[in-house]
């Protein structure tokens, strides 16, 4: 019964997307790749509703069912198969499309692909105005559920091959797959990256550190060909060399509108940092967090230990969560995953079965004060009580293995992390309260 109440609900929810479109006529901001949607897409509102009006893709809503819940501008129901929410959330479609509204002259989509056909089946009824292709991997997330990696990259084109003709393409410069999608649209294309021929690029990147020596933020240079202009970028509260690329693709996205970068860069002096993507949160005992709990996967797990190995504080300390949905690559993923934590890390806390695996091969790579939990809790519980002053905490782990939980017992003040974390919104406590009664 749950089971069908569901297609139907999804049947339905497609159908009011799909009017609702036709209504209104917004333009369209797609966004997919195998890492950095999210921040992408959030980097891209920012740069973008200083000046229009924007709506985007609520916390990681790329789901059947969240892409036409963005479009609807409804909220996602607590209760997920409750008949009376998803009818009240139907009943808000049919009064949009029967009523006249105000409604936002663009939409910042962010499509992902769990499965086959995801994203093929959405642009058949949506079409991009700007199609942007963040980072593809030849391990990517969710490959368990695509027969091959080459599946898994043609699955994410079809956001190119569904731009509209007088639209624009922007495309990662730095990656060989992602290149290739240019050849797949006779729209406009722009590229944007590090490399020497992208259209948007970035240099002199540096991190940015408080009187304390505490890092705070990251900082660099973004150069528009387009414009003939330099702008600097200072984003606050967030680290990570990799996330110049969701500024880039963002500021790409306002030349593709017609906004000039150095304008648009300055919208950033007030951008929130996502929730879960390498967020600096503040740590007990004068330690500080970069919280990257929201998922994981092999490319994101690299870039972030690359990150925490460019700190030059007291202790560097990697606390990595299983990687899930990886398939055949699991055991290699992981392996390797530890002796890069050997290489960056000066502790590496492991969390789950899998990460069992990077334990193991930290400890070959010479890393010894390593540490094995089964379950997050555990781990905050011992990491709580070993911080001093200085060290910086990476905490990182797929969904399924609640790694928010290690940073939420070490924050200086956990009173914020409704604020602060993911997952903690009323629908996960709906379903940790229901897991605590099985």
């Amino acid at each position: 019964m749950k089971s069908l109440f569901k297609k139907t609900v999804i049947l339905v929810l497609a159908i009011e997307a799909k009017l609702v479109l036709k209504k209104y006529k917004p333009k369209i901001v797609a966004v997919t790749g195998t890492v950095g949607k999210t921040s992408t897409k959030d980097a891209v509102y920012t740069a973008l509703s200083k000046t229009l009006s924007v709506r985007k893709t609520k916390k990681s809503q790329n789901s059947e069912f969240g892409l036409p819940l963005t479009i609807l501008g409804a909220e996602n129901p607590v209760e997920t198969f409750s008949m009376l929410a998803w009818l009240k959330v139907i009943a808000h479609g049919l009064d949009l499309i029967l009523m006249p509204h105000h409604y936002p002259e663009w939409l910042v989509l962010e499509i992902g692909a769990d499965h086959p056909g995801d994203i093929r089946s959405a642009m058949e009824w949506v079409t991009p105005d700007v199609s942007i292709v963040t980072k593809l991997s030849k391990v990517p997330v969710h490959v368990e559920f695509f027969s091959s990696v080459e599946q898994v990259t043609r699955e994410k084109s079809y956001l190119v091959r569904a731009l509209r003709p007088t639209g624009t393409a922007i495309l990662n410069a730095d990656d060989e797959d992602v290149r290739e999608f240019k050849n797949l649209t006779e729209a406009k294309t722009i590229f944007f990256g590090l490399s020497d021929d992208a259209d948007i690029s970035a240099e002199n990147y540096e991190v940015v550190y408080d009187d304390r020596g505490m890092p705070t933020g990251i900082q660099f240079d973004v150069i528009s060909r387009a414009y003939h202009e330099r702008s600097t970028v200072l984003l606050k509260g967030t680290l990570g060399h990799h996330l110049v690329y969701p500024i880039l693709a963002a500021l790409a996205t306002a030349e593709a509108v017609g906004e000039s970068a150095a304008v648009a860069a300055k919208a950033f002096r007030t951008h929130e940092p996502t929730p879960g993507r390498m967020r600096l949160v503040e740590g007990k005992s004068g330690s500080v967090i970069i919280d990257d709990t929201y998922n994981s996967s092999p490319v994101a797990v690299e870039e972030a230990l690359r990150t925490l190995g460019d700190m030059h504080n007291h202790r560097r300390i990697a606390v990595l969560g299983d990687m899930l949905e990886l398939g055949k690559y699991s055991i290699d993923a992981h392996k390797r995953a530890g002796e890069l934590a050997a290489q960056y890390a000066d502790m590496l806390v492991v969390i789950g079965p899998r990460m069992e695996y990077a334990a193991q091969a930290a400890n070959e790579q010479g890393l010894q004060n390593v540490h094995a939990f089964s379950h997050s809790e555990e781990a905050g519980e011992y990491l709580a009580g070993i911080l001093e002053k200085g060290d910086v905490v990476l905490v990182k782990g797929s969904q399924g293995v609640r790694a928010e939980r290690v940073v939420r017992a070490l924050m200086a003040d956990p009173g914020e992390a409704e604020k602060l974390l993911v997952r903690q919104d009323k629908e996960w406590r709906t379903r940790d309260n229901k897991q605590k009664k099985k």
